[in-house]
């Protein structure tokens, strides 16, 4: 008998460990060669990107950041998703551990006197003139463990995986704080050109309306007639009404960081110097290793990369043998009394070993699923990587070719602040019409328009850079 539950046994395991093939696949490794250097652009290997309390200088940008990252709704919402991620980390650490659950219960039994346990009842003593009783009660209690026996690590990498993915939901939110404070820095920084403009638009209705003041008084002298007071008129109107679509603008943009701060609308506090003074803080890029290094998103993208390899072997271990574990251990009798009793001792203990044999096609499925998504993720991993990098040299190029730009147009505001004064006097003298003095304040507005915009760029490229580089997350 020995003898053949030793072969029943040995045949088997033999038959469980036999055919465990799995169908072949073409994997992805990811390509993490990267330049060097970003083209001709100096770097500095000992230097990389401060925090953004560091980065932004101004106290009131400061304090609006500070107020956001509390009360963002958003960051609010990854927040719970990370917390979500961990509760998935615990659940999947509880499945390789055995489940033990208490159990207690009690019940009736009256089979139909003629059937075989109705008539086997009906024939047997409890003890010797004593019946059994009918109907039979049922009293039971104990405690019963199952557990599956990690044989190829299918649970452990599940969990691994699980905790990767954790990880990378922290480094999702980490990617969300620095757009979240780039942008809130970009429309800062909006709000104050806007400021500016809208202390351009009153300085040069100021300047139009003594102008006005002038043709109206050649009018007098008959050197001029209505039209040229009309049109210098229209003028002034129409620079009067750029003021309340800047102002507009002014409020949508208050709101905009509001909203970012998750709080109603009200007026934003920010500084009152001269917008054209504001230098832009440019980052140092550091190498290219650091960028991979400090960008949240490319950190995400890897910690996903690997949680995806190891779902190809968790999925793998699905056409190998799955060894089961179950025991019990209580007791069992037809009268609470007897509960005490050593002879109402229930015990058992059982093991399966389950393999896939015919139509794996589910579990096939999976396996090439989870393939494609590592593949996916291998190409994810690449994009991210290729994107921030090219980020990094648009940001650091609009830089420079800002300030040159920046320059050329200072110069141009001069000079036409020059032939404001010089058309004024030439008009005086009758040397100049006064469509001239017309061309010349309306260019002259609108190249101080201009030169705002990239005083804007330039400061909105210095956030941008910082957020190409990661935001200082190490």
């Amino acid at each position: 008998m020995k003898n053949n539950i030793k072969i029943i046994v040995f045949g088997l395991v033999l038959w469980a460990f036999s055919s465990c093939k799995t169908p072949a696949i073409v994997g992805k490794t990811e390509n993490r060669n990267i330049p060097k250097s970003y083209l001709n652009m100096t770097t500095d290997s000992t230097k990389s990107l401060s925090v953004w309390k560091d980065y932004f200088k101004d106290e009131h940008l400061v304090a609006l950041i500070d107020t956001a990252l509390v009360n963002n709704q958003e960051l609010s919402i990854m927040k719970q998703e990370i917390a979500i991620s961990n509760n998935e980390v615990m659940a999947r650490k509880g499945e390789y551990m055995p489940f033990v659950s208490l159990r207690a219960g009690m019940g009736l039994d009256k089979p139909a006197r003629y059937t075989q346990q109705g008539a086997v009842s009906a024939n047997v003593e409890m003890k010797p003139g004593r019946e059994m009783p009918d109907p039979l009660p049922d009293f039971m209690v104990g405690a019963f463990a199952t557990w599956e026996a990690d044989i190829w690590h299918k649970l452990r990498n599940a969990t691994k995986a699980a905790n990767l993915r954790y990880l990378a939901s922290t480094e999702g939110r980490n990617f969300a704080v620095t757009n979240m404070v780039s942008e809130i820095a970009s429309s800062y920084y909006e709000l104050l050109a806007l400021d500016a403009e809208l202390n351009i638009i009153n300085q040069n209705v100021i300047i139009q309306n003594n102008a006005l003041r002038i043709v109206r008084l050649e009018k007098e002298s008959a050197k001029v007639t209505e039209l040229a007071v009309k049109r210098f008129e229209a003028l002034v109107l129409n620079t009067q009404t750029l003021k309340f679509s800047t102002k507009q603008r002014i409020v949508e943009t208050e709101n905009k960081i509001n909203f970012l701060m998750g709080r109603y609308p009200q007026p934003i506090v920010r500084d009152t110097l001269d917008f054209g003074a504001l230098k832009p803080n440019i980052a140092n890029l550091g190498l290219t290793t650091q960028l991979i290094e400090n960008r949240p998103d490319i950190r995400q993208a890897e910690l996903e990369l690997t949680a995806s390899k190891i779902d190809v072997q968790v999925a793998k271990a699905n056409f190998y043998p799955r060894l089961g574990l179950s025991a019990g251990l209580g007791l069992q009798a037809f009268n609470p009394i007897l509960l005490i009793n050593p002879k109402s001792l229930l015990s058992n203990l059982a093991g399966d070993l389950i393999k896939p044999w015919i139509n794996k096609r589910a579990i096939t499925a999976q396996y090439f699923s989870a393939n494609s998504r590592q593949i996916q993720s291998v190409y994810n991993y690449e994009r991210k990587v290729l994107n921030a990098y090219i980020e990094v040299v648009n940001q650091y190029s609009n830089i420079n070719n800002l300030q040159g730009a920046y320059e050329t147009k200072s110069n141009e505001v001069q000079v036409l602040n020059q032939s404001i004064t010089i058309s004024n006097n030439l008009f005086r003298s009758a040397r100049a019409d006064y469509v001239e003095i017309l061309l010349t304040q309306r260019e002259a507005l609108d190249s101080k328009f201009d030169l705002l915009e990239f005083k804007l760029k330039q400061l909105q490229a210095s956030v941008n850079l910082y957020r190409a580089l990661g935001g200082g997350w190490k």
